[in-house]
């Protein structure tokens, strides 16, 4: 299933609009409806659109922050860099990790004779 075919199904139903007539009014088919309801074809954003207009209804997009712990600072740091710098503090950080998980390898083999 996918999240904007349930939105259509449930919309659709809401209406007491059948598939087909749906399919009709949009001018296309029960299938592609049906395609789209069952998340077998993920439409384009105006595809929906429109299929949700057809049916009296406005989509929307919304957004919300995420919940993290990150210090706004550290943020504000990394929006400041730019792509080359990030790439390379990406590359750094990287490498750490690689450090990291030979050290733990080599750890680990030393523990074990």
């Amino acid at each position: 299933m996918s999240y904007l075919g349930d939105l259509l199904r449930a919309t659709r139903a809401r209406k007491g609009v059948s598939q087909r007539s749906l399919a009709v009014r949009a001018g296309t088919t029960q299938a592609a409806i049906s395609r789209i309801e069952t998340g077998r074809e993920s439409p384009s954003w105006e595809r929906f659109e429109t299929l949700m207009l057809v049916l009296g209804e406005r989509a929307r997009v919304a957004s919300e922050p995420l919940e993290h712990d990150l210090d706004p600072r550290e943020l504000e740091h990394g929006r400041r860099l730019t792509y080359e710098q990030r790439l390379a503090e990406s590359a750094s950080w990287n490498l750490v990790a690689t450090q990291l998980e030979i050290a733990g390898d080599e750890a680990r083999r030393r523990a074990a004779t």
